[in-house]
């Protein structure tokens, strides 16, 4: 059952790499002098704010958090709300299905992790698994001898999984087994909202560029779907069922992720360009894409071989 909900995670998160493409190409239309700092800042306080907004009736009916679902949510908050912000950003110097693949390199970060903590060296397989990440990131990112560099958008990526590490490890902490993962939720995304607001500002290019960057109704759509399906229903999800398994399978589960993303990027932008009037082509599997990714799904299947060093925490019902 957990396994089942998880990877219903992953299809309600692979939506939003194409939509924050979009949404990134809708704002530059209209806030032309904004860099991407301020375009990715302003999308997590935005996408969060509606999302707490969206929790809020049912925490107030189910009373308020306690003060360990606080910690909880304020830590998730700081680890995925450092990734995300990362994510966005790189998503504006690569494709979405690029993005989703090379997020996947938490797979490779939590049993390393899970080694370090144990006191043991990593597994043949452990380190295997890594090289074929590497090698599948250099063959995403266009990698060569005759090229030796990984452009922006890939390194923030690859940056951004190490957060994302972090935060899959704190769901796993024993610490927070009694929590209601649906006042978790609540608490992370009313924390990045608030941390991403003052940074919004700062980053406008004007003070009015707050309120043109939303100010058309498919921007306010976007925000929308992402609140609602990718932010609350696939952290709403991933909170209350990822304690019911390890850290390390939880990665492999994740797997699935980029594989919902590069198809829904063979067919969702064109759909979202007809409705909103923007100019956004859908990908194409090219061999590159194809090779790079089958890489990194390979190398995390190779993962779940190795046995998960910890016993899962139980989460309640919200």
């Amino acid at each position: 059952m957990p396994v089942f909900f998880l990877i219903l995670a992953c299809a309600l998160w692979g939506v939003s790499f194409p939509l924050l493409k979009a949404l990134q190409m809708e704002q530059v239309g209209r806030v032309p002098d904004a860099g991407s700092v301020f375009l990715s800042a302003w999308i997590q306080f935005a996408r969060f704010g509606m999302g707490a907004l969206l929790l809020l009736p049912f925490v107030i009916r189910g009373g308020p958090p306690t003060r360990l679902e606080w910690r909880q949510g304020v830590r998730l908050a700081l680890w995925g709300g450092a990734g995300m912000v990362l994510q966005a950003d790189g998503l504006a110097y690569t494709d979405a299905s690029t993005s989703a693949f090379l997020t996947q390199g938490y797979c490779i970060v939590l049993p390393i992790i899970a080694c370090i903590r144990l006191r043991r060296a990593p597994a043949t397989k452990t380190i295997v698994a890594t090289l074929m990440v590497l090698a599948g990131g250099a063959v995403l990112s266009g990698f060569t001898l005759q090229n030796p560099r990984i452009g922006r958008g890939e390194l923030q990526t690859l940056i951004a999984a190490v957060f994302f590490a972090f935060q899959i490890l704190t769901l796993e902490n024993p610490t927070y087994r009694g929590n209601r993962s649906g006042r978790v939720t609540w608490v992370m995304c009313a924390t990045i909202a608030v941390i991403f607001l003052p940074l919004a500002a700062i980053t406008a290019p004007t003070p009015s560029a707050i309120l043109d960057a939303g100010a058309s109704w498919s921007a306010l759509a976007l925000v929308f779907i992402l609140a609602a399906f990718c932010s609350v229903g696939a952290y709403l999800l991933m909170n209350h069922w990822q304690p019911r398994v390890s850290a390390v399978e939880a990665g492999m589960i994740y797997t699935t992720e980029p594989v919902f993303t590069a198809f829904y990027a063979l067919f969702l932008p064109l759909w979202i360009s007809r409705i909103a009037g923007m100019d956004y082509a859908n990908e194409s599997l090219t061999g590159q894409l194809f090779i790079g990714g089958a890489l990194i799904v390979a190398a995390n299947m190779l993962m779940q071989l190795v046995r998960p060093p910890h016993k899962p925490s139980i989460a309640p019902m919200p």
